[in-house]
């Protein structure tokens, strides 16, 4: 796979994105971009010779990456693309951990099933429940992660520190 830094100009990308996530979910395409200008932040579009595969945004520091949007093109999804941008984020960062933050598979879910897909082809790539939920920007999600236990002290200050302070995560442990 060839990748290639996401730019403004991009509206394939951003047609991905904007098809991939709901409108409460999604931050500004051009403050992705602006965003990735920073030394802690890709964003990345994914390429099968010519063809458009997906993107990845990220954020990370030291220790810890926090892969924000993950997505592949509708078209070509289940051909193991999604599971090939993975790999190369593991390669890419190979000693730090590696956190995801998906919609919980709640039972009464109108989406349980395309909820349960994800996660599961999470589990398939090597991330592991860790127990906990986030809250971020009103929206619950469960924190999956590769590459180590999750600590929910450092993550919550790798997100103060990214955010320069403005986002501090509700974070708690899962019961049932």
């Amino acid at each position: 796979m060839q990748i290639k830094k996401v730019k403004l100009r991009n509206i394939d990308v951003k047609n991905i994105y904007i098809d991939s996530f709901p409108k409460n979910e999604r931050m500004p395409f051009s403050m992705m971009v602006a965003m990735s200008k920073l030394w802690n932040t890709d964003f990345w579009a994914f390429y099968d010779k010519d063809t458009l595969c997906g993107f990845i945004y990220l954020a990370h520091n030291r220790k810890i990456v926090f892969v924000m949007f993950l997505a592949v093109d509708k078209t070509i999804r289940s051909n193991g693309y999604g599971s090939a941008i993975l790999q190369e984020i593991q390669y890419k960062y190979p000693d730090k951990k590696i956190i995801i933050s998906i919609e919980p598979c709640d039972k009464n879910a109108l989406d349980i099933e395309l909820r349960r897909r994800r996660k599961d082809f999470y589990l398939r790539n090597g991330y592991q429940e860790t127990g906990y939920r986030m809250k971020l920007n009103g929206i619950v999600q469960e924190i999956m992660i590769s590459n180590g236990e999750f600590d929910e002290k450092q993550f919550r200050i790798f997100f103060a520190v990214y955010s320069n302070g403005t986002v501090w995560l509700r974070i708690w442990k899962q019961t049932e």
